[in-house]
């Protein structure tokens, strides 16, 4: 399967989100007086190819920030997500630090800003977190869960924490439905369910349903499958796990 996710996306979408909430403050903290040369110097690191794609990417988060630019306005909250996951990550950070974040990314690719301090482990997991394309298909399905027909009058409970096989529960009028998100970059590829999820999806059969966001890379979309162990054709592998753990001596606390 090709991947159709850009080989910078995560560092794209960063610096896109900057551009539309921090505007030109943004630029300048990179030693740049205009928007034109900022975006030169995205190219010039091999970034991106041209020009037009940084543009592109801070017309997908405009939309989003009071900025009087109105960016692709016209495709709604189709790209909130990508803001939502930011914003978790670090949505409260001001201009110099929020850029410092992306120094640091690019450093980490590019070994341009050698006068960054050595990235924190903190930092290190934020990086690894904008990489999940499960927590950004959820992030789609929560703002879009009531596209979904049976569940456009229903009520969204988050259920990700407590790992029993389905990621939502759906509540419509009486009736519960539980929903497990998946993600996909492009528009093919195969999804995997845990033992969990599929013995979850045996036991709530219609009322469970397999959401797979596909096409996360440009232009999210969503297909729902209810009763997934019946209505796809799933194999089963096992694969054998060594579970590894390390014990204390007996103490006395």
């Amino acid at each position: 399967m090709k991947d159709n996710k850009h080989e910078n996306y995560e560092l794209l979408n960063l610096i896109g989100y900057g551009l539309a909430k921090f505007n030109i403050e943004f630029v300048k903290e990179f030693g740049f007086k205009t928007k034109l040369s900022f975006y030169q110097h995205i190219v010039e690191l091999k970034i991106a190819e041209t020009i037009g794609t940084v543009k592109n990417r801070q017309d997908l988060f405009d939309p989003f920030f009071d900025n009087r630019r109105k960016g692709w306005w016209q495709k709604g909250n189709t790209y909130i997500h990508r803001k939502i996951q930011i914003d978790s990550l670090f949505g409260n950070l001001d201009v110099v630090n929020f850029a410092g974040v992306v120094k640091i990314y690019i450093d980490t690719k590019f070994d341009t800003y050698k006068n960054q301090s050595t990235i924190s482990p903190v930092m290190k997991s934020k990086f690894k977190q904008l990489q999940e394309t499960g927590q950004e298909a959820e992030l789609f399905f929560i703002n879009n869960y009531q596209s979904i027909d049976p569940f456009s009058s229903g009520i969204l409970d988050d259920a990700r924490l407590y790992g029993d096989g389905y990621d939502f529960q759906v509540q419509v009028f009486e009736k519960y439905f539980l929903a497990e998100i998946k993600g996909v970059r492009s528009s093919s590829g195969n999804i995997r369910l845990t033992e969990n999820e599929f013995l979850k999806a045996n036991e709530y059969e219609n009322e469970y349903a397999l959401v797979v966001v596909s096409h996360l890379s440009l232009s999210p979309k969503m297909t729902t499958i209810f009763n997934p162990t019946s209505n796809l054709k799933l194999a089963k592998k096992v694969i054998a796990q060594k579970q590894v753990s390390y014990h204390s001596e007996y103490i006395s606390w």
